[in-house]
């Protein structure tokens, strides 16, 4: 319920009518206080759909992360503000992240230069407002001048341009990751705020509410794992997946059910990864990509490939590189 809290107070500050929006979408600003309620992922969606039909607000992400004060989600955002580098608040957000209940992961892969900080999250709008909202705390609350390297969405936003003005920084799209670079230059920019007695005492409140919390062991992320380890040998069939997980397909296909989502969409989600990843990173002609990914013929990898990223394999590459 905290991320509907704060998308509403979003609204408000954009001056949408939010009890009308509330009500369209089942919920009262009495609901919306419950600090133990719950709200399905898909009522979120349905309220975003339901803003830009009264009143269309492009790059809708962006305006909510420029709607949203600090302090919207008061324990994350200062586990993150009193770190003592930009990369020790990134490692923050990685770590505390499930503390919202958001359905948003963000995996910070610091080996190489541009780091890059790899958001998950359900739809696009999310993902911009996820990116964006880190450009903008982080060239807030750095002593020094933080500009970010670029940013990443397989989709495009409705105005790229006012997305590259408002975080200074290239915004790429049809790209096979959603996400934020950074230069390790300015990953080891101090931060403002950074207080280690009280990030001390932070960490342990929320150490103490991550031990409480269910581990993420559900059977989509171990379907997406099995077929990520197993799409260049072909063996992706839903049968072939559930002996590798020690259960019968019967079980497999219920035990998603109660995930709330089915094998062929976790199947072509992990396909659009491969896909977006052999293109930019392999030499492997468009035809091998095809049959790895388990296309009988190019043709049909093509549609597949256009419905996933809006482009052609072929100008994908080309971009990309």
């Amino acid at each position: 319920m905290a991320d509907m809290r704060m998308f509403a107070s979003a609204f408000e500050r954009l001056g949408h009518d939010v009890d009308g929006l509330l009500a369209d979408v089942g919920l009262s600003r009495r609901e919306l206080n419950d600090p133990d309620g719950r709200v399905a992922c898909e009522v979120v969606g349905t309220l975003f759909s339901r803003a830009q039909q009264i009143r269309f607000t492009p790059n809708l992400g962006l305006a909510i992360a420029l709607a949203t004060p600090l302090g919207a989600y008061p324990l994350i955002d200062y586990l993150v503000l009193t770190s003592d580098t930009v990369g020790d608040a990134l490692a923050q957000l990685a770590r505390y992240l499930r503390i919202a209940a958001s359905p948003v992961s963000v995996v910070v892969h610091a080996d190489g230069d541009p780091v890059r900080v790899e958001i998950e999250t359900v739809s696009a709008t999310a993902y911009e407002f996820e990116a964006a909202l880190i450009v903008l705390r982080l060239r807030e609350e750095t002593d020094g001048p933080f500009a970010a390297a670029g940013i990443s969405f397989a989709h495009e936003p409705d105005d790229v341009a006012q997305f590259e003005r408002a975080l200074g920084c290239p915004v790429r799209t049809a790209a096979s990751w959603n996400g934020v670079t950074l230069d390790r230059s300015t990953c080891r920019l101090p931060m403002r705020r950074r207080d280690p007695i009280l990030r001390k005492f932070l960490e342990s409140q929320a150490d103490a509410i991550l031990a409480r919390m269910p581990a993420r062991t559900g059977a989509a992320a171990e379907v997406r794992r099995a077929l990520g380890s197993r799409m260049a040998s072909g063996a992706t069939r839903m049968s072939s997946i559930a002996r590798a997980l020690g259960m019968s397909e019967r079980t497999l296909h219920r035990r998603l059910a109660e995930d709330g989502v089915s094998y062929q969409e976790l199947l072509d989600e992990v396909r659009k990864a491969t896909a977006g990843r052999y293109l930019d990173e392999s030499p492997l002609a468009i035809g091998e990509i095809a049959y790895l990914l388990g296309y009988s013929e190019p043709a049909a990898f093509h549609r597949a490939f256009k419905r996933w990223y809006a482009t052609t394999p072929e100008h994908f590459r080309t971009r990309s590189r």
